[in-house]
């Protein structure tokens, strides 16, 4: 019976070491490499064939992601056109293991030629790559993972490896924040929680509940259910907000015997509840929710009047729940 567990660890401490081994490289020329991105006044192309060409999208991806402008361009198409892309305030990376690459190798004098820095990520510095770039980042790893020492394994780990230590040493040197993450990852739900506010998922105008103080509280169970957010905002004649009703309040009102056809909504309301502005993050209201054990929030303005209201159903909806 082959022992499958036996061989992944294997594996998986092989290519542990190969991490372990590339720390050597944080070097002069990394914070070389590093400099050269950060003063780049166009963008860091990504360039690598094969298996370092694939590493090399996730490298692009990673630091498009975090505040450095970036794509990756397969240098068999460079050769037959794409190097149009390329300009003299960009920054090219390639990604070779062996610096020896061929389609790497015949577009590097068209990027010398056009004026674009060069970095060279390699795993041999006396490689042709290496010596015909302005700085060289190594990736030499003492084997690979392959038992047969072909398969690209430990050599790929180490390049995505450093390739997430190059974008997050340029991420923290731009003062790259959690906000500006969001603005490159709006269609997630980390760019929803960060991003969405109050005022893009919040009820307003004839959809808001609200009754006047002097309300029946059977009046205020009207617009509740006419409204279905499980709540109502209590005004009073300057529409200021008084307090609110909710259906956790109906629960207690009804063990307390209350008269709901007669007595007034005031009596019964929670007064100075949790409110909240429109310009709050819906994240920030999800966590004034989750602290104070409430189901809704009533949106008010600068005269503490409302102007929108919300559930938990709606950040459901809005995908920040």
């Amino acid at each position: 019976m082959k022992n499958f567990k036996q061989q992944a660890l294997n594996v998986i401490q092989i290519e542990q070491q190969a991490i372990n081994e590339i720390s050597q490289f944080i070097d002069e020329c990394f914070e070389d490499a590093c400099q050269l991105m950060f003063d780049c006044k166009g963008r860091v192309i990504v360039i690598g064939m094969g298996k370092s060409g694939h590493v090399g999208g996730k490298i692009a991806a990673t630091l498009a992601s975090t505040g450095t402008p970036a794509f990756f361009v397969h240098p068999g198409e460079a050769s037959h056109g794409d190097l149009g892309m390329v300009t003299k305030d960009d920054v090219v990376l390639t990604i070779s293991n062996s610096g020896e690459t061929g389609e790497v190798l015949a577009i590097i004098p068209v990027i010398k030629r056009i004026g674009a820095k060069l970095i060279a990520m390699t795993g041999n510095n006396n490689s042709t790559l290496s010596k015909l770039s302005d700085t060289h980042i190594c990736i030499k790893v003492s084997r690979e993972a392959c038992p047969l020492g072909l398969a690209p394994t430990s050599s790929t780990t180490a390049t995505l490896v450093m390739g997430d230590a190059i974008a997050v040493s340029l991420l923290h040197a731009r003062g790259f924040t959690a906000d500006d993450f969001a603005l490159s990852h709006p269609g997630g739900s980390l760019g929803k929680r960060l991003l969405l506010r109050l005022s893009d998922i919040m009820h307003t105008g004839e959809r808001l509940p609200v009754v006047h103080q002097e309300a029946k509280i059977t009046d205020a169970l009207m617009e509740m259910s006419l409204k279905g957010l499980g709540m109502t905002a209590v005004v009073d004649d300057n529409n200021q907000l008084m307090g609110l009703f909710t259906d956790g309040d109906l629960r207690r009102i009804l063990d307390a015997k209350v008269d709901i056809h007669h007595d007034k909504i005031q009596t019964v309301m929670t007064i100075e509840p949790k409110i909240a502005d429109e310009d709050m993050l819906a994240a920030q209201a999800l966590k004034i929710m989750e602290d104070k054990k409430i189901n809704g929030l009533i949106i008010v303005n600068s005269q503490n009047q409302p102007i929108g209201a919300m559930n938990m159903h709606d950040l459901l909806r809005s995908g920040v729940l």
